[in-house]
Protein backbone atom coordinates (compact mmCIF):
# COMPACT_ATOMS: atom_id res chain seq x y z
CA UNK A 1 0.00 0.00 0.00
CA UNK A 2 1.26 3.26 -0.89
CA UNK A 3 1.64 6.13 1.32
CA UNK A 4 -0.82 8.10 -1.82
CA UNK A 5 -3.18 5.79 -3.32
CA UNK A 6 -4.72 7.88 -6.43
CA UNK A 7 -8.13 5.81 -7.55
CA UNK A 8 -9.81 6.17 -10.73
CA UNK A 9 -9.31 10.31 -10.27
CA UNK A 10 -11.17 12.16 -13.12
CA UNK A 11 -11.00 16.09 -13.26
CA UNK A 12 -13.25 17.93 -15.89
CA UNK A 13 -12.70 21.81 -16.20
CA UNK A 14 -16.24 21.96 -18.05
CA UNK A 15 -15.90 20.36 -21.46
CA UNK A 16 -12.12 20.38 -20.50
CA UNK A 17 -10.65 16.73 -19.59
CA UNK A 18 -7.96 17.42 -17.18
CA UNK A 19 -7.54 14.20 -15.60
CA UNK A 20 -8.99 10.52 -17.33
CA UNK A 21 -9.56 7.58 -14.59
CA UNK A 22 -6.27 7.90 -13.18
CA UNK A 23 -5.05 5.58 -11.08
CA UNK A 24 -1.99 5.48 -9.61
CA UNK A 25 0.08 4.95 -6.10
CA UNK A 26 3.17 7.00 -4.59
CA UNK A 27 5.08 4.15 -2.53
CA UNK A 28 6.09 5.47 0.99
CA UNK A 29 9.45 6.83 1.47
CA UNK A 30 10.46 6.74 -2.12
CA UNK A 31 11.29 9.44 -4.37
CA UNK A 32 8.54 9.26 -7.28
CA UNK A 33 8.99 11.17 -10.23
CA UNK A 34 5.86 12.66 -12.09
CA UNK A 35 6.11 13.32 -15.82
CA UNK A 36 4.76 14.50 -18.61
CA UNK A 37 5.08 17.51 -21.18
CA UNK A 38 2.70 20.53 -20.53
CA UNK A 39 -1.01 20.08 -20.16
CA UNK A 40 -0.37 15.81 -19.21
CA UNK A 41 -2.38 16.72 -16.11
CA UNK A 42 0.26 16.90 -13.38
CA UNK A 43 -0.36 20.08 -11.60
CA UNK A 44 -4.46 19.38 -12.08
CA UNK A 45 -2.72 15.85 -9.94
CA UNK A 46 -0.96 17.49 -7.06
CA UNK A 47 -3.43 20.21 -6.81
CA UNK A 48 -6.00 17.29 -6.23
CA UNK A 49 -3.73 15.51 -3.78
CA UNK A 50 -3.21 18.66 -2.08
CA UNK A 51 -7.04 19.45 -1.68
CA UNK A 52 -7.05 22.88 -3.86
CA UNK A 53 -9.12 21.14 -5.91
CA UNK A 54 -11.78 18.61 -5.90
CA UNK A 55 -11.84 15.33 -8.31
CA UNK A 56 -14.81 15.20 -10.56
CA UNK A 57 -14.76 11.06 -9.62
CA UNK A 58 -12.27 8.94 -7.76
CA UNK A 59 -10.50 9.43 -4.14
CA UNK A 60 -7.33 9.97 -2.95
CA UNK A 61 -5.98 8.41 -0.25
CA UNK A 62 -3.39 8.55 2.39
CA UNK A 63 -1.92 6.21 4.40
CA UNK A 64 -4.80 4.22 3.69
CA UNK A 65 -7.72 6.44 4.43
CA UNK A 66 -9.53 8.89 2.65
CA UNK A 67 -7.39 12.35 2.86
CA UNK A 68 -8.25 15.07 5.35
CA UNK A 69 -7.46 18.94 5.57
CA UNK A 70 -5.46 17.69 8.92
CA UNK A 71 -3.02 15.48 6.43
CA UNK A 72 -2.32 18.38 4.15
CA UNK A 73 -0.77 19.82 6.78
CA UNK A 74 1.63 17.40 6.86
CA UNK A 75 2.52 17.73 2.95
CA UNK A 76 5.24 20.44 2.00
CA UNK A 77 4.08 21.87 -1.57
CA UNK A 78 6.66 23.47 -3.23
CA UNK A 79 4.54 24.77 -6.15
CA UNK A 80 5.75 25.45 -9.92
CA UNK A 81 4.94 29.15 -9.54
CA UNK A 82 5.94 30.88 -6.51
CA UNK A 83 5.18 32.91 -4.22
CA UNK A 84 6.51 35.45 -1.46
CA UNK A 85 5.63 38.28 -0.14
CA UNK A 86 7.61 40.77 -1.80
CA UNK A 87 7.84 43.93 0.51
CA UNK A 88 8.47 41.56 3.94
CA UNK A 89 11.60 40.50 5.27
CA UNK A 90 13.12 37.29 4.48
CA UNK A 91 13.05 36.26 8.09
CA UNK A 92 9.57 37.56 9.00
CA UNK A 93 8.24 35.47 5.86
CA UNK A 94 9.68 32.51 6.70
CA UNK A 95 8.88 32.68 10.66
CA UNK A 96 5.37 33.38 9.52
CA UNK A 97 5.37 30.35 6.95
CA UNK A 98 6.70 28.06 9.25
CA UNK A 99 4.05 29.18 11.83
CA UNK A 100 1.35 28.38 9.39
CA UNK A 101 2.27 24.72 9.52
CA UNK A 102 2.09 24.25 13.26
CA UNK A 103 5.45 25.44 14.52
CA UNK A 104 5.67 27.31 17.59
CA UNK A 105 7.75 31.03 17.17
CA UNK A 106 11.05 29.27 18.98
CA UNK A 107 11.27 26.21 17.05
CA UNK A 108 10.86 28.05 13.93
CA UNK A 109 13.10 30.29 14.66
CA UNK A 110 15.74 27.53 15.37
CA UNK A 111 14.99 25.46 12.22
CA UNK A 112 15.29 28.49 9.96
CA UNK A 113 18.41 29.61 11.14
CA UNK A 114 20.14 26.46 10.68
CA UNK A 115 18.74 26.13 7.50
CA UNK A 116 19.83 29.64 6.28
CA UNK A 117 23.33 28.79 7.75
CA UNK A 118 23.14 25.47 5.99
CA UNK A 119 22.17 27.24 2.61
CA UNK A 120 24.53 30.20 3.36
CA UNK A 121 21.81 32.86 3.42
CA UNK A 122 22.16 33.58 7.12
CA UNK A 123 22.76 37.51 6.15
CA UNK A 124 19.31 37.50 4.31
CA UNK A 125 17.01 37.62 7.74
CA UNK A 126 16.32 41.21 7.43
CA UNK A 127 16.02 41.61 3.77
CA UNK A 128 13.33 42.48 1.75
CA UNK A 129 12.01 39.68 -0.46
CA UNK A 130 11.83 42.01 -3.56
CA UNK A 131 15.50 42.78 -3.21
CA UNK A 132 16.48 39.28 -3.84
CA UNK A 133 17.16 36.89 -6.83
CA UNK A 134 15.36 34.69 -8.57
CA UNK A 135 17.22 32.07 -7.62
CA UNK A 136 18.18 33.36 -3.81
CA UNK A 137 13.92 33.61 -4.02
CA UNK A 138 14.03 30.21 -4.66
CA UNK A 139 16.06 29.30 -2.13
CA UNK A 140 13.80 30.70 0.51
CA UNK A 141 10.58 29.12 -0.93
CA UNK A 142 12.15 25.77 -0.80
CA UNK A 143 13.52 25.90 2.90
CA UNK A 144 9.96 26.89 3.61
CA UNK A 145 8.27 24.23 2.30
CA UNK A 146 10.61 21.49 4.21
CA UNK A 147 11.23 23.23 6.97
CA UNK A 148 8.35 21.62 9.38
CA UNK A 149 9.39 18.06 8.10
CA UNK A 150 6.97 17.02 6.46
CA UNK A 151 6.40 13.35 5.98
CA UNK A 152 5.34 13.93 2.25
CA UNK A 153 6.98 17.06 0.21
CA UNK A 154 5.54 17.51 -3.35
CA UNK A 155 8.15 19.20 -5.48
CA UNK A 156 6.94 21.06 -8.55
CA UNK A 157 10.08 22.42 -11.04
CA UNK A 158 12.16 22.34 -8.12
CA UNK A 159 15.15 22.86 -10.31
CA UNK A 160 13.79 25.75 -11.82
CA UNK A 161 15.64 29.23 -11.34
CA UNK A 162 18.77 27.80 -10.55
CA UNK A 163 22.46 27.65 -11.29
CA UNK A 164 24.29 24.58 -12.02
CA UNK A 165 26.11 25.06 -8.17
CA UNK A 166 22.78 25.87 -6.41
CA UNK A 167 20.86 22.73 -8.54
CA UNK A 168 22.99 20.62 -6.91
CA UNK A 169 22.58 22.18 -3.80
CA UNK A 170 19.16 21.04 -3.77
CA UNK A 171 19.45 17.44 -5.01
CA UNK A 172 21.38 16.76 -2.76
CA UNK A 173 18.94 18.60 0.13
CA UNK A 174 16.36 16.05 -1.56
CA UNK A 175 18.28 13.47 -1.59
CA UNK A 176 19.34 14.01 2.29
CA UNK A 177 15.38 14.39 3.41
CA UNK A 178 14.62 11.38 1.63
CA UNK A 179 17.29 9.38 3.71
CA UNK A 180 15.41 10.48 6.22
CA UNK A 181 11.97 9.01 5.50
CA UNK A 182 10.29 11.52 3.73
CA UNK A 183 8.32 10.40 0.63
CA UNK A 184 9.10 12.88 -1.86
CA UNK A 185 6.89 13.64 -5.12
CA UNK A 186 8.62 15.16 -7.58
CA UNK A 187 7.38 17.01 -11.21
CA UNK A 188 9.98 18.20 -13.22
CA UNK A 189 11.02 17.87 -17.24
CA UNK A 190 14.20 17.11 -16.23
CA UNK A 191 14.72 14.03 -17.43
CA UNK A 192 18.54 13.65 -15.68
CA UNK A 193 17.44 14.75 -12.23
CA UNK A 194 14.67 11.84 -12.59
CA UNK A 195 17.01 9.16 -13.50
CA UNK A 196 19.81 10.55 -10.43
CA UNK A 197 16.84 11.18 -7.87
CA UNK A 198 13.48 9.03 -8.69
CA UNK A 199 13.18 5.67 -7.59
CA UNK A 200 9.44 5.44 -9.65
CA UNK A 201 7.76 7.15 -11.88
CA UNK A 202 4.79 8.10 -13.44
CA UNK A 203 4.58 9.21 -16.69
CA UNK A 204 0.79 11.03 -17.88
CA UNK A 205 0.07 12.50 -21.33
CA UNK A 206 -3.02 13.84 -22.93
CA UNK A 207 -4.89 13.38 -18.98
CA UNK A 208 -4.09 9.76 -18.83
CA UNK A 209 -1.49 7.63 -17.36
CA UNK A 210 0.65 5.96 -19.66
CA UNK A 211 3.41 4.44 -17.93
CA UNK A 212 4.65 3.45 -14.52
CA UNK A 213 7.02 1.71 -12.28
CA UNK A 214 10.22 1.83 -11.14
CA UNK A 215 12.99 3.91 -12.95
CA UNK A 216 15.60 1.19 -14.06
CA UNK A 217 12.68 -1.58 -14.78
CA UNK A 218 11.28 0.73 -17.25
CA UNK A 219 14.78 1.58 -19.10
CA UNK A 220 15.50 -2.04 -19.53
CA UNK A 221 11.84 -2.35 -20.52
CA UNK A 222 12.65 -0.10 -23.55
CA UNK A 223 16.12 -1.23 -24.35
CA UNK A 224 16.68 -2.61 -27.82
CA UNK A 225 19.09 -5.76 -27.00
CA UNK A 226 22.22 -3.42 -28.01
CA UNK A 227 25.75 -3.63 -26.39
CA UNK A 228 28.67 -1.18 -26.66
CA UNK A 229 31.91 -3.35 -26.79
CA UNK A 230 35.31 -1.89 -27.00
CA UNK A 231 37.96 -4.68 -28.51
CA UNK A 232 41.55 -4.14 -30.03
CA UNK A 233 42.75 -5.65 -33.28
CA UNK A 234 43.64 -5.07 -37.14
CA UNK A 235 40.63 -6.67 -38.36
CA UNK A 236 36.48 -5.16 -37.78
CA UNK A 237 33.82 -7.78 -36.38
CA UNK A 238 31.60 -9.23 -38.72
CA UNK A 239 27.75 -10.52 -37.84
CA UNK A 240 28.08 -13.93 -35.87
CA UNK A 241 25.13 -16.02 -37.02
CA UNK A 242 22.62 -16.90 -34.16
CA UNK A 243 24.35 -14.65 -31.65
CA UNK A 244 24.50 -10.89 -32.74
CA UNK A 245 24.59 -8.07 -35.84
CA UNK A 246 27.50 -5.59 -35.81
CA UNK A 247 25.52 -1.86 -36.03
CA UNK A 248 28.34 -0.10 -36.00
CA UNK A 249 32.50 -0.34 -35.85
CA UNK A 250 34.56 2.61 -35.25
CA UNK A 251 38.42 1.96 -35.16
CA UNK A 252 40.95 4.48 -34.41
CA UNK A 253 44.27 2.65 -34.41
CA UNK A 254 43.32 -0.50 -33.47
CA UNK A 255 41.23 0.04 -30.81
CA UNK A 256 37.56 -0.61 -31.81
CA UNK A 257 34.56 0.79 -30.73
CA UNK A 258 31.27 -0.79 -31.54
CA UNK A 259 27.60 -1.78 -31.05
CA UNK A 260 26.09 -4.94 -31.41
CA UNK A 261 22.85 -5.79 -31.48
CA UNK A 262 21.58 -9.33 -29.90
CA UNK A 263 19.24 -11.44 -31.48
CA UNK A 264 16.82 -13.03 -29.61
CA UNK A 265 16.94 -15.28 -27.37
CA UNK A 266 20.83 -14.51 -27.14
CA UNK A 267 21.86 -12.81 -23.37
CA UNK A 268 25.06 -10.78 -22.92
CA UNK A 269 26.85 -13.62 -21.43
CA UNK A 270 26.07 -15.96 -25.06
CA UNK A 271 27.36 -13.02 -26.71
CA UNK A 272 30.39 -12.47 -24.53
CA UNK A 273 31.62 -15.90 -24.16
CA UNK A 274 31.53 -16.11 -27.79
CA UNK A 275 33.52 -13.22 -28.79
CA UNK A 276 35.73 -14.60 -26.13
CA UNK A 277 35.94 -18.19 -27.65
CA UNK A 278 37.02 -16.34 -30.74
CA UNK A 279 39.64 -14.93 -29.75
CA UNK A 280 38.50 -11.04 -29.66
CA UNK A 281 40.52 -8.99 -27.24
CA UNK A 282 37.28 -7.51 -25.30
CA UNK A 283 38.34 -3.93 -23.10
CA UNK A 284 34.76 -2.99 -22.42
CA UNK A 285 31.30 -4.77 -22.76
CA UNK A 286 28.42 -3.07 -21.17
CA UNK A 287 24.51 -3.01 -22.63
CA UNK A 288 23.39 0.10 -23.75
CA UNK A 289 20.11 1.28 -22.06
CA UNK A 290 17.32 3.95 -22.73
CA UNK A 291 17.90 7.17 -21.16
CA UNK A 292 14.56 8.15 -19.28
CA UNK A 293 14.78 11.20 -21.77
CA UNK A 294 14.65 8.96 -25.02
CA UNK A 295 12.02 6.96 -23.08
CA UNK A 296 10.00 10.12 -22.11
CA UNK A 297 9.84 11.34 -26.64
CA UNK A 298 9.35 7.77 -27.47
CA UNK A 299 6.38 7.29 -25.11
CA UNK A 300 4.49 11.09 -25.49
CA UNK A 301 5.46 11.15 -29.61
CA UNK A 302 3.77 7.29 -30.17
CA UNK A 303 0.37 9.08 -28.58
CA UNK A 304 0.11 12.29 -30.39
Amino acid sequence: MGLIECKSISKRFGEKIALDDLSVDIPRGKIFGLLGPNGAGKTTLIRIINRITIPSSGEVLFDGRPITQSDVEKIGYLPEERGLYRKMEVGDQAMYLAQLKGMSAAEARKELKQWFVRFGIQDWWKKKVEELSKGMAQKVQFITTVVHRPSLMILDEPFSGFDPVNAELIRKEILRLNGEGATIILSTHNMESVEELCDEIALLNKSRLVITGGVEQIRRRYGNNNIELIYTGDKSLTDFDGVFKVLSDENSAGRHTAVLTLLEGVSSNDALATLLGQGVTVNSFKELIPRMNDIFIKLVTEEA
